[in-house]
C-alpha cells in the first residue's frame, strides 16, 4: 500500500494531499487512456475524490506532453534540424503526436500568410465555417452598407442617428440559387463599387491575436451543471496547475450576461435572442477616407456593437490580460471581473479559448456540433472529458431534438404573409420562390395540426377504455410524414442555405415588429423586439431547428404530432398542439466527437451496466479502441448501512408500485415509519419521492392524520421547490437548522434533534448536489421511481432501444405511423410487456440510474457515515436468488455487496440503525 502511495507521490505529484489507493489506481487508468487514446469509461463512487484525481492525472499528461515537445525542439536545435522540413520524427512518439505538431504548424504557417492578406488577426480558427443553420443563423450579419463619397461620408452619422425608417431596410437583397448560374452555390448579389474596410474600433488593429496552433492538445471538461464546472475550478484550485496552466471557463449568457437591460429579460431563449441582435446592430461611425487612385476610394469605418459592454476592444484586451494573470476563474469569478471592467464576460471568456491549456465548459457546448462551431472549439487530436456521464446517450439525443408549436406556427406563418405581400413586386425571382416555399411549409405544418380527425381517429378515441382524455397523439417517421403533407419533392437543404445566407429571419421579423409598433401607435424601440413568451425570432429559430431534423435520415428519429384541443368552458378557438421531432440515434453523434478527438473519457460515479452505453454511443469501436476501469470507496464497510426495507412498524408490506402507492394505508405507512426514523436518526434525513405530485399528497396527508405534527416534534421538514430558483434557500435553511441544533448547547425544552428534507428523484437536489455529515445521515428512497408510461417520447425510445443490433427484429409493431392517448399509461404499459430484451432493460436502467444518483448524495469523503434505507418489498430478496435484472443487482458495486437485502420485521431495522449510529458516534469521539 505504502509503496503504491510514494508511486503516485512520483507520477502525479500535483495531488494536494497523500492519495488513497484508489485514488491512484484511478489516476494510473487515466493517464493510461490518454496515453492509448479512444473512448474509456471511468468509474469512481462519489466521495472519492474522483474530480480531484482527473485534474491531477489528465494535467499532469498534458504537462508531460509539453516537457515531451520541449525536449525534442532541444535536440532539433542541437542537431541543427529546421522544423517542419528537418525529420523530427521519434519512434517513442505516438502517431497521432507526431502528425499533430506537424499539422498545427502548418496551420500556423498558413494563418501568418492569411494574416498578412486580410490585414488583421482576429478570425478564429474553425469558427463561421461550415455552421449547421443554428442559433448562429440569427447572428448573421446584416447588409454591409454601400459606397459613399467623400461627401456622403461626411453626413452618414446624422443619417445614421434618425428614428424614422423607411420599409427599403428590410427589403432582401437579390438571391441566385445554383441553378441560376451562382458561382459557388446560392449567393445575395451585391453592387460592386469601392470596397470598405470595417473595424470595431482603432484599437482593433492593436488587438491581432497571435493565436497559432497549440503543440500540445488541450484538454476539453464538460459537465451537466454551472455549479458542477465551479466545483471542478473550486477543486482545480487546490492544486499547483491552478497557476501553470491556462484555464478558462465557458458558459451560457444567462449566466455570464452584466448588461441588465438584457438580464431583466429573465428567459434564456430571449437573452440570447437579444444579444444576437445587439451584435447585427452595430452603429458605424466614419473615421478615416483613403484614396486608392484609380481604383476609387475606400472608406474605412469603425463598428461599435449595440451592446455597451462590447464597445471597446481595448477593454476586452485588458479582460483577457486579467484572467491570465489571475489563474482559474469560475462563472461567478469572470462575471464579478466583467462588472468591474465593464465589458463582457461571456465574449471574453469565449476568446480565451485558442490558447488555453484547459477549457472548462456545460455539456450543450461541447456535445452540440454548432455550438462547438459557433465557439471555435476544435477537437482534432484533443483531449474530452465527459464528466456524470451516467445519462450521456439521453441528454446526447436529446440536444437534437426540434420542437414547434401550434402558436409559433401562426406567428411566423402571419408574419411571412405580410411581408411577402408588402415585398413582393419588389423582390427577385430567388426571393419570391424561397419565401413561398417557407410558407408551404408553414401552411402544411398548420394543417397537420387543424385538421379534424378522421373515422378511425374518432373510433380509436370511442375505443379508449380510461376515459381520461381523448386527444390522440401520434408519432410518424420522417419519410412518411413528408409525403403525408406532399413536401417530400422539396429540397430541404437548399432552402435552410437560402434561410442562412439571406437574412431573410431578421428582415422578417424587423418588418413585422415595425408595423405592429406603427398599428399600436408606439414608438419602435431600439431592437424592436417586446420579447413576450413566443417571439417571433424563437417562432423562426424552431421553425429552422425542424427544417434541420427533416433532413436526418429516416430511421434517425420520429415526428410527434400532438393536435390541437379545443378550448374549454365552450368558448372558441385552439390550443396546445405541436410538432416535435425526437432524435433516437446517437452513435452518429457520438462518432464525430470521437473521431476528431485523440481520446474521449466518459467519468461518473455510477456508469454501469456499461453495455447500453457502448450500444448506444458507440457500438462500432473496436475492442481496442475501448478500457473500462471502477473502483470501490474509500469508507471502511462500517460506516456505511444500506437496508433493503419490505415491511413497516406495523408489519404492512410497502408496495410502492404505480397502483398502490396512492393508497391511504401505502402513505400512513410510510408516515409511521419516518415517525419512527426521527427518534433513531441523529441531524439529518433525506426522502427521496417518485414525483413532486406523490409528495404533495402525501405530505397533504400526513397534515391531515396527524402524522406531520408528531414527525415535526424531533425534526423541522423542508420540501424540494419546484422552481429551481428556490432550492439554494431551502437547502440553506436545512443546513443551517441541522448546524445549530447539532452543535449549539442542548436544551432539555428542545427536543429537536435536526431536520428532513423531502426530494423528488430526477429533481435538482438528486443531482450534483452533496450532503456530507451531518446533512445526509439517512437517505430514504420510497419505492422504484419508474418515468411515466405516458411519455410518447419515452415509449419511441424504448421502441428504438428494443431492436438496436437486431436488424430482423419483430418485437415490436414499429411502423411508420403510431398512435397514442395522452396521458394515458396504458398504451404504454403494453408496449412494455411486448418488451423482450433491450427496449425493457434500458426502462430499468433508467430507474435504477435514478436510484443510484440520489442515495449517492451521500458519504462524501472517508470518515463520513450514513444509512441507506430502500423502501419497497420489490428491493428485497435473498442475493442467492435474485435475478440479474433484479433491482439489488443494479446497485453500485460498494452498497450491493454491503446490502442488507432481508428482515422479518422492521424492529430489526430499528435496531441495526441504533446500533450503527452509537458506533460511528462513538468512533468519531476517539
Amino acid at each position: 500500500m505504502e509503496e503504491k502511495e510514494r508511486e503516485a507521490e512520483a507520477e502525479f505529484p500535483a495531488f494536494p494531499y497523500k492519495p488513497y489507493s484508489i485514488q491512484t489506481d484511478f489516476m494510473k487508468a487515466l493517464y493510461c487512456s490518454l496515453e492509448n487514446g479512444g473512448v474509456s469509461m471511468l468509474e469512481s463512487p462519489t466521495g472519492t475524490g474522483k474530480t480531484l484525481s482527473i485534474i491531477c492525472s489528465a494535467l499532469q499528461w498534458v504537462v508531460d506532453q509539453k516537457q515531451k515537445q520541449k525536449q525534442k525542439y532541444e535536440t532539433m536545435i542541437k542537431s541543427d534540424h529546421s522544423f517542419p522540413n528537418g525529420d523530427c520524427s521519434s519512434n517513442d512518439e505516438p502517431d497521432w503526436m507526431r502528425n499533430f505538431v506537424v499539422n498545427r504548424d502548418f496551420q500556423a504557417e498558413d494563418a501568418k500568410i492569411k494574416k498578412k492578406k486580410n490585414g488583421r488577426g482576429l478570425e478564429k480558427t474553425g469558427e463561421r465555417k461550415n455552421r449547421e443553420i443554428s442559433t448562429d443563423t440569427f447572428s448573421h450579419s446584416m447588409e454591409k452598407d454601400k459606397c459613399f463619397t467623400k461627401k456622403e461620408c461626411e453626413n452618414l452619422q446624422s443619417i445614421n442617428d434618425q428614428s424614422e425608417l423607411s420599409d427599403e431596410e428590410f427589403l432582401l437583397e437579390e438571391y441566385e440559387s445554383e441553378e441560376e448560374g451562382a458561382i459557388g452555390g446560392g449567393k445575395s448579389k451585391r453592387k460592386a463599387g469601392a470596397g470598405t474596410i470595417s473595424s470595431s474600433s482603432d484599437e482593433e488593429e492593436e488587438d491581432g491575436l497571435d493565436e497559432e496552433g497549440e503543440e500540445v492538445p488541450k484538454v476539453y471538461f464538460c459537465s451537466r451543471t454551472h455549479s458542477q464546472l465551479s466545483q471542478f475550478i473550486k477543486e482545480l484550485r487546490k492544486t499547483v496547475f491552478a497557476n501553470e496552466i491556462k484555464v478558462v471557463c465557458l458558459g451560457s449568457r444567462k449566466n455570464f450576461c452584466i448588461n441588465e437591460e438584457v438580464l431583466r429579460l429573465g428567459n434564456s431563449t430571449h437573452i440570447n435572442e437579444r444579444c444576437l441582435e445587439l451584435q447585427n446592430k452595430k452603429k458605424n461611425e466614419i473615421c478615416k477616407i483613403k484614396n486608392l487612385g484609380a481604383e476609387g476610394k475606400v472608406r474605412r469605418t469603425k463598428a461599435f456593437s449595440g451592446c455597451p459592454m462590447l464597445r471597446s476592444h481595448k477593454l476586452q484586451k485588458g479582460f483577457r490580460n486579467e484572467i491570465s494573470q489571475q489563474g482559474a476563474l469560475d462563472i461567478e469569478d469572470l462575471v464579478h471581473l466583467g462588472r468591474h471592467m465593464r465589458t463582457c464576460p461571456y465574449y471574453g471568456s469565449r476568446s480565451m479559448v485558442p490558447t488555453a491549456d484547459l477549457v472548462v465548459l456545460p455539456y450543450q457546448s461541447l456535445l452540440s456540433k454548432s455550438s462547438r462551431e459557433s465557439l471555435g472549439l476544435n477537437l482534432k487530436n484533443n483531449i474530452v472529458i465527459i464528466d456524470e456521464a451516467h445519462n450521456l446517450a439521453d441528454s446526447l439525443i436529446n440536444m437534437y431534438n426540434a420542437k414547434i408549436t401550434l402558436s409559433q406556427l401562426e406567428n411566423v406563418h402571419s408574419h411571412l404573409e405580410k411581408y411577402f405581400g408588402r415585398f413582393c413586386s419588389l423582390l427577385g425571382p430567388g426571393n419570391r420562390r424561397y419565401i413561398q416555399t417557407l410558407m408551404v411549409f408553414t401552411r402544411a405544418f398548420l394543417q397537420v395540426l387543424l385538421k379534424e380527425k378522421d373515422e378511425n381517429d374518432v373510433r380509436r378515441d370511442s375505443e379508449n377504455s380510461t376515459g381520461a382524455k381523448n386527444a390522440l397523439d401520434s408519432s410518424v417517421a420522417i419519410n412518411e410524414f413528408l409525403f403525408s403533407l406532399n413536401i417530400d419533392n422539396i429540397n430541404l437543404v437548399k432552402l435552410l442555405k437560402y434561410v442562412k445566407e439571406s437574412n431573410i429571419i431578421h428582415k422578417v421579423s424587423g418588418y413585422g415588429d415595425k408595423a405592429a409598433s406603427l398599428q399600436k401607435g408606439s414608438v419602435l424601440k431600439d431592437g424592436g423586439e417586446n420579447y413576450e413568451e413566443g417571439s417571433i425570432l424563437s417562432g423562426f429559430q424552431s421553425l429552422v431547428d425542424m427544417l434541420i431534423s427533416l433532413t436526418n435520415n429516416d430511421g434517425d428519429g420520429r415526428i410527434i404530432i400532438s393536435k390541437a384541443r379545443p378550448i374549454s368552458s365552450g368558448q372558441q378557438g385552439q390550443q396546445g398542439g405541436f410538432l416535435k421531432y425526437v432524435m433516437l440515434m446517437g452513435e452518429k453523434i457520438f462518432s464525430e466527437i470521437v473521431e476528431q478527438a485523440h481520446a474521449v473519457i466518459l467519468a461518473g460515479g455510477t456508469l454501469q451496466p456499461i453495455e447500453e452505453t457502448r450500444e448506444r454511443l458507440f457500438p462500432w469501436l473496436s475492442p481496442n479502441k475501448f478500457h473500462f476501469f471502477s473502483c470501490s470507496h474509500i469508507v471502511p464497510p462500517e460506516s456505511i448501512l444500506p437496508v433493503a426495507l419490505s415491511r413497516g412498524p406495523t408489519g404492512k408490506s410497502f408496495d410502492f408500485s404505480y397502483g398502490s402507492r396512492s393508497s391511504s394505508a401505502m402513505i400512513e405507512e410510510l408516515g409511521l415509519l419516518l415517525c419512527n426514523l426521527v427518534s433513531v436518526v441523529p441531524e439529518g434525513i433525506i426522502v427521496f419521492f417518485p414525483s413532486f405530485e406523490y409528495v404533495e399528497r402525501v405530505y397533504g396527508a400526513w397534515k391531515s392524520s396527524g402524522i406531520l405534527d408528531r414527525i415535526m416534534k424531533k425534526k423541522h421538514v423542508f420540501r424540494e421547490p419546484r422552481g429551481n430558483t428556490h432550492v439554494e434557500s431551502v437547502l440553506k435553511q436545512y443546513q443551517k437548522t441541522i448546524d445549530t441544533l447539532s452543535s449549539g448547547p442542548k436544551e432539555d425544552s428542545t427536543p429537536l434533534n435536526g431536520a428532513m428534507l423531502l426530494a423528488v428523484v430526477g429533481g435538482k437536489i438528486s443531482e450534483g448536489i452533496n450532503f456530507s455529515d451531518g446533512m445526509g445521515r439517512c437517505i430514504v428512497m420510497v419505492g422504484l421511481p419508474y418515468p411515466s408510461l405516458s411519455n410518447i417520447e419515452l415509449l419511441e425510445r424504448i421502441k428504438h432501444i428494443e431492436g438496436l443490433g437486431d436488424t430482423n427484429s419483430k418485437t415490436l409493431n414499429t411502423s411508420a405511423s403510431d398512435a397514442y392517448y395522452d396521458g394515458d399509461a396504458q398504451a404504454g404499459f403494453g408496449i412494455l410487456r411486448s418488451c423482450r430484451g433491450r427496449g425493457k432493460e434500458y426502462y430499468e436502467n433508467l430507474c435504477m440510474k435514478a436510484v443510484n444518483q440520489s442515495i449517492g448524495r451521500a458519504i462524501r469523503h472517508i470518515n463520513d457515515y450514513a444509512a441507506i434505507l430502500l423502501v419497497d418489498l420489490r428491493y428485497a430478496s435473498e442475493s442467492s436468488k435474485r435475478s440479474c435484472s433484479h433491482p439489488a443487482n443494479k446497485l453500485p458495486r460498494w452498497i450491493k455487496d454491503r446490502l442488507v437485502s432481508s428482515t422479518n420485521n422492521y424492529g430489526e431495522v430499528h435496531t441495526l440503525l441504533h446500533q450503527f449510529f452509537k458506533f460511528n458516534k462513538n468512533r468519531g469521539c476517539q
